[in-house]
């Protein structure tokens, strides 16, 4: 492969990709849970919650391939395994199958880690005048924070 040069330098791109793969460890776990939740839910909002899992693992599914392609767009290799995802990823894995609202809540505590991680993310990014990494986790920050709105507008009062 040639030479990168997209005017941003290697130590700026391997700070934004070190960012850029905690997201994307962050994401997959978060994709991971809410997929597991979507076959699992039971209970009076079952159908509600299983719809609404399977649009946001969906969306996710789309977020993690956008992800890894601006970490391989910055010349950097993308994790890609269970075992680096568990040791980049500050989303803790639930065992077991918990019951409906305590699902809805740990899938809110999940989308806002990811926001937090993202404007991690983004601060690196607009410090390199990387504009193309900002937009990315800013479209991503504005998903997590409508999806966690969303999750804890479900929940009892």
């Amino acid at each position: 492969m040639t030479q990168i040069d997209i005017g941003i330098n290697k130590e700026n791109r391997a700070q934004i990709s070190d960012g850029l793969k905690r997201l994307l460890a962050d994401s997959y776990t978060l994709y991971l849970q809410t997929h597991n939740f979507h076959w699992n839910v039971t209970g009076l909002q079952f159908r509600e919650l299983h719809l609404m899992f399977e649009e946001q693992y969906t969306e996710l599914a789309v977020a993690v391939d956008d992800i890894a392609e601006r970490i391989r767009t910055l010349d950097v290799p993308a994790p890609g395994t269970y075992k680096e995802f568990a040791k980049l990823s500050s989303i803790e894995e639930v065992d077991g199958v918990p019951e409906a609202q305590q699902m809805v809540k740990i899938l809110t505590r999940g989308h806002e880690q990811v926001i937090k991680t993202a404007r991690e993310v983004l601060k690196t990014a607009q410090a390199a005048d990387d504009e193309s990494t900002a937009s990315l986790v800013s479209d991503r920050m504005r998903v997590h924070e409508k999806t966690a709105w969303m999750l804890r507008a479900t929940q009892k009062a």
